[in-house]
């Protein structure tokens, strides 16, 4: 008799444990979360559950994280504040047991573009000197990776405007493109549907080209002057820029420093017996001279 009742009593502990463990498995499977594949940045949504109580919710974000207790049997809603930062995310469900869930947000519509143009200033008629870099981003900053169509536009002040066309690729575009041959601004538009960005570079004459001066001598000074210094296409250098005059004669040798000035560099010299003068302009030699008595 008491080996039949043992034999009851521990039939009911295992059906007992049977049962708990039955429940303790649907109430884990009542506790998860199925959040969409994808969400887009800074977009609110919401992920039924099911069950019933109360659950601690865990969400973990690239730069977010908060934890909050739901109630199993209702919407839980994850507000667009929550999701402005793209990236990979996990939400984690604790009731008597955790359950976790993975789900992705994305970059939304393209917002604003940072736009580089390097460098602020270029010489004229300088092959791929110019680089156009432009990134896309939406409104909350995230880089938007899917390829689009971007066009950039260049409008220098002298000279005919052109187009280039090109892709982001992981959110980024780019371009080089030659300077003109004549100095001035250069506007260049990125540009994307309806979100554009510009910049403004300078062009500035190149090296100096056919470097030329002249020389007129007053008892035992001479006094050097170059004619309108130009690049190779005519644009004038900036005045300031440094001219080097170049004397030897019987005192020795001597080098003098001096700036264009309204399109023009000037230099005297003492000078000893017969000379030679020399003019260079950064590593363009100009014409060189002979002076003997009178000129």
């Amino acid at each position: 008799m008491q080996q039949a009742i043992r034999g009851s009593l521990s039939l009911c502990r295992q059906l007992a444990l049977f049962m708990l463990t039955c429940a303790f498995v649907s109430f884990a499977r009542a506790a998860e979360l199925r959040p969409p594949d994808s969400v887009e940045a800074g977009h609110a949504f919401s992920i039924p559950t099911e069950g019933s109580g109360q659950a601690t919710l865990y969400f973990v974000g690239p730069d977010h994280v908060f934890k909050r207790v739901v109630n199993l049997g209702s919407d839980v809603r994850i507000d667009s504040s929550d999701v402005q930062s793209a990236g990979q995310y996990q939400m984690i469900i604790c009731q008597q047991s955790c359950a976790a869930s993975t789900f992705v947000v994305k970059a939304s519509n393209p917002e604003y573009l940072s736009f580089f143009l390097h460098p602020s200033r270029v010489p004229v008629s300088l092959p791929n000197s110019i680089d156009a870099t432009a990134l896309v981003f939406d409104r909350n900053s995230n880089l938007v990776l899917p390829p689009a169509t971007l066009d950039f536009r260049i409008t220098p002040t002298n000279g005919p405007s052109e187009s280039r066309r090109t892709f982001t690729r992981n959110g980024i575009a780019s371009i080089r493109m030659n300077s003109s041959s004549h100095e001035g601004k250069v506007s260049v538009t990125a540009a994307l549907g309806g979100v554009e960005a510009s910049r403004v570079i300078q062009q500035v004459a190149s090296e100096a080209c056919g470097l030329r001066m002249s020389a007129s001598r007053n008892a035992n000074t001479v006094t050097l002057t170059t004619e309108p210094v130009r690049d190779c296409s005519g644009n004038a250098l900036p005045d300031g820029t440094i001219v080097s005059f170049t004397k030897v004669d019987g005192a020795g040798k001597s080098t003098l420093d001096t700036p264009i000035r309204k399109g023009r560099a000037e230099a005297r010299f003492s000078v000893s017996g017969p000379a030679k003068v020399t003019v260079a302009c950064g590593v363009v030699l100009g014409n060189e001279l002979s002076l003997n008595g009178n000129l």
